[in-house]
């Protein structure tokens, strides 16, 4: 099932959608008393999944404001960096990463920070560029995991088991901040700076290991990756991030970005004012974003 966070009459509305026809069906319209947003969906998910199916005719996607799928997430973003070979060879290479060892070119164990809820924007909203602060905006396409049951101390073997389903985030950087305060909470966590969406899609309907990632600035190709290229696999952050820290249902883990990065080019290609970027990742959708 695809699941979306639409603007209707200028309300949130959780729609369960069909990218096919192009429809959608409001969720309190299909199970009688949901008034909930996405995360209370998640949570009331095995309830009413036997009421969410498609009723008659449904209302055109087409024009539809969609907004962030999380588009108020309980908690920070929990991120991972470094996570796909060619692009932790590229960051090491391109002197803004101050968090590598001596002559490393891949992590011993996964990077992971986080991003606050308020960098969190839906697709087609613009990206702020925040110039008081940044000079140097970069993007970053990331396959999203979103938490569906509860747990600490996942085994990965069961990883899969508390997966609710999967998103597109972009995980705009100002890597000026990034290096200068030699952490990347705040080069990651500016306002406006989480692109998500534009579904959120249960973990039936795609294989998450295996998923095509691309991202065009400008109608331009820059990244263009596998999900099967992961450093560290799904299973693997989860049981990390559980170790110690209760996942709980809504909970968003963004699994790395691929090599393309506007660090990777020499010199560096930063996104400006009026730059489009554009993510696709197979079975999930087109995440775009401006930036203003």
């Amino acid at each position: 099932m695809k699941f979306a966070n639409i603007a209707l009459d200028g309300i949130p509305t959780i729609a369960l959608v069909d990218t096919q026809s192009q429809q959608f069906w409001p969720v309190s319209q299909l199970a009688s008393g949901f008034a909930g947003d996405m995360v209370q969906l998640v949570h009331d998910f095995d309830r009413l999944r036997e009421k969410l199916s498609s009723a008659g005719a449904g209302k055109p996607l087409a024009g539809a404001k969609i907004l962030a799928p999380i588009d108020q997430p309980r908690r920070n973003i929990f991120c991972v960096g470094k996570n796909y070979h060619e692009h932790a060879a590229e960051f090491s290479k391109s002197g803004f990463d101050s968090s590598a060892k001596e002559g490393e070119h891949a992590p011993e164990a996964p990077v992971v920070f986080t991003k606050p809820a308020t960098t969190v924007i839906g697709t087609g909203v613009a990206i702020p560029p925040h110039k008081q602060v940044t000079q140097q905006i970069d993007y970053e396409a990331e396959l999203a995991v979103v938490i569906g049951k509860a747990g600490r101390g996942i085994r990965k073997a069961d990883a899969f088991d508390h997966i609710f389903g999967y998103t597109i985030v972009n995980d705009v950087t100002a890597r000026d901040l990034q290096k200068l305060h030699r952490q990347w909470f705040l080069g990651k966590s500016l306002d406006g700076f989480c692109p998500m969406g534009p579904y959120l899609v249960t973990r039936d309907e795609v294989d998450a290991t295996k998923l095509a990632v691309k991202c065009w600035v400008n109608g331009e190709l820059r990244q263009n990756a596998n999900t099967s290229d992961l450093i560290f696999d799904i299973p693997t952050l989860i049981e990390t991030i559980s170790a110690g820290i209760e996942l709980k249902p809504g909970d968003v883990i963004a699994t790395g970005t691929p090599a393309g990065v506007g660090i990777g080019f020499k010199p560096p290609r930063f996104v400006q004012s009026g730059d489009v970027i554009r993510i696709e990742i197979e079975g999930l959708g087109v995440l775009e974003n401006a930036v203003a």
